[in-house]
């Protein structure tokens, strides 16, 4: 499953994206985990399964 996390700057949601990757490695799950800015979204968009917006979007 590949996942895109997406705040204001892309910035406050990688602490997030490094523990979302070590808990699907000890559970065994593979795929794609991302933080973008909001600017970014549309050009990642396609690419991820599940969208997750930071508060501040």
């Amino acid at each position: 499953m590949n996942i895109l996390l997406c705040c204001s700057a892309g910035m406050s949601t990688s602490l997030l994206v490094t523990k979302m990757e070590a808990a699907a490695k000890a559970r065994g799950l593979e795929g794609k985990i991302w933080a973008v800015s909001g600017d970014a979204v549309k050009t990642n968009i396609d690419q991820a399964d599940v969208l997750l917006l930071g508060p501040q979007v």
